[in-house]
């Protein structure tokens, strides 16, 4: 281990010390493992959302869609080339890591693959 210790993530002191493969603040007795300190700070990182031709995405961009969709419950299919606009990006779920409202369809979200910066 390094000489010097991360602070208590709890309390924030800087008097924690090892005891075993723990590490522990004498202040507040919150015991921690060091892989949860790398842990969150990764964590903390924002990840980088990238369209289907690798563009870095941001919230408020306008992306098209790259291939035809058929949409569940909806009797029309979402065109290639229709035009999303202010998009906002969410933690993945399922996959979908794009929160749009695409007109005609109202609310939905989208894959990254899927689409491309416009």
């Amino acid at each position: 281990m390094s000489d010097t210790l991360p602070p208590c993530p709890v309390c924030g002191s800087e008097y924690s010390y090892e005891m075993g493969e723990l590490l522990v603040c004498p202040e507040c007795a919150h015991e921690w493992s060091p892989s949860e300190n790398s842990e969150a700070a990764e964590a903390e990182q924002e990840t980088v959302v990238k369209d289907a031709v690798g563009n870095i995405l941001a919230n408020g961009d306008t992306v098209s869609i790259v291939k035809t969709m058929k949409i569940k419950g909806s009797p029309q299919d979402l065109k290639i080339g229709t035009k999303v606009r202010n998009i906002r990006l969410i933690d993945p779920v399922n996959g979908h890591d794009i929160d749009a409202k695409v007109d005609g369809f109202g609310p939905m979200k989208l894959k990254s693959s899927v689409v491309k910066k416009v």
